[in-house]
C-alpha cells in the first residue's frame, strides 16, 4: 500500500501536485505584480475604468496567491516564496512600463490563458490523486478565469 500524507493523498501524488501548485503560485505572483503596475501606470481616456478594473484584478489575485500557498502547505509541502524563483518558474512574463490600456488588457488576457493551462493540468492531476480540495479550487479558478477572458477579450474588439 502506498504511503499517504496527513490528508490521505498518496505522498508521490501530493508532491507532484505541490510542484505544479508552486508553478501556479509563481504565475499568480508575476500576474499580480503586473496588474499592480497596470493599475499604477495606466493613462488615457479609459483611465478611470481600467484603473478600477486593475485594482479588482490584483485584489483577487492576492487572495488566490494565499489560497494556493495554503493548499501547498495542506498537502505537506513548502510554497515558493522568493521573487527570483517566481520569475524563473512563471510562464507569465514581467510587464514593464505598460501604460496603454489595450496593451495592458491584452497582457491580462494572455495571463489568464497561461493560468488556465496550468490549472487544467493541476485539475487533471488532482482528479487522478482523488484530491477533492485541489480539484474544487482549480474548478473555481477555471470557471472564473474563462469568464474573465471573455470579458477582457470583449474590451479588445
Amino acid at each position: 500500500m502506498a504511503q499517504t500524507n496527513q490528508i490521505g493523498i498518496v505522498t508521490e501524488q501530493a508532491q507532484q501536485l505541490s510542484d505544479r501548485l508552486n508553478i501556479l503560485l509563481a504565475n499568480l505572483q508575476v500576474f499580480y505584480i503586473n496588474a499592480r503596475g497596470f493599475h499604477w501606470n495606466i493613462t488615457g481616456e479609459k483611465f478611470f475604468e481600467l484603473h478600477a478594473k486593475f485594482e479588482e484584478l490584483y485584489n483577487d489575485l492576492l487572495i488566490k496567491v494565499d489560497e494556493v500557498a495554503e493548499r501547498i502547505l495542506t498537502l505537506g509541502y513548502t510554497p515558493t516564496h522568493s521573487f527570483t524563483e517566481y520569475v524563473q518558474r512563471s510562464s507569465i512574463q514581467e510587464a514593464i512600463n505598460v501604460s496603454e490600456g489595450k496593451q495592458a488588457v491584452q497582457l491580462i488576457v494572455e495571463g489568464f490563458q497561461s493560468l488556465l493551462l496550468t490549472e487544467r493540468d493541476i485539475l487533471h492531476l488532482a482528479g487522478e490523486a482523488n484530491d477533492e480540495g485541489t480539484s474544487a479550487l482549480m474548478s473555481d479558478y477555471i470557471r472564473q478565469q474563462e469568464k474573465m477572458i471573455w470579458m477582457y477579450g470583449s474590451y479588445l474588439k
